[in-house]
């Protein structure tokens, strides 16, 4: 899986990006909450490439389906 999320001070304060973009990670999900489509998503984000998109979700997918890891980031929910 190639780098998929850049956290640097000094790109968008500190915000997770898309690593060699400026577009953060909260933009993406907002895009998806308002009910865009992925395709939507890339057509106006075109530094962020499709396999970027696919890593974050299977990321997300990993961490949220994996108790242990869960567990590290939110201890008070997972009992």
């Amino acid at each position: 899986m190639s780098k998929v999320i850049n956290i640097d001070a000094e790109i968008m304060s500190g915000a997770p990006v898309f690593a060699g973009s400026r577009v953060t990670i909260k933009t993406f999900f907002d895009y998806l909450e308002q009910g865009h489509s992925i395709e939507d998503f890339l057509e106006g984000f075109p530094s962020v490439s499709r396999e970027q998109v696919l890593n974050l979700l299977d990321l997300a997918r990993q961490t949220l389906t994996c108790k242990e890891k869960l567990s590290m980031i939110y201890e008070d929910i997972v009992r």
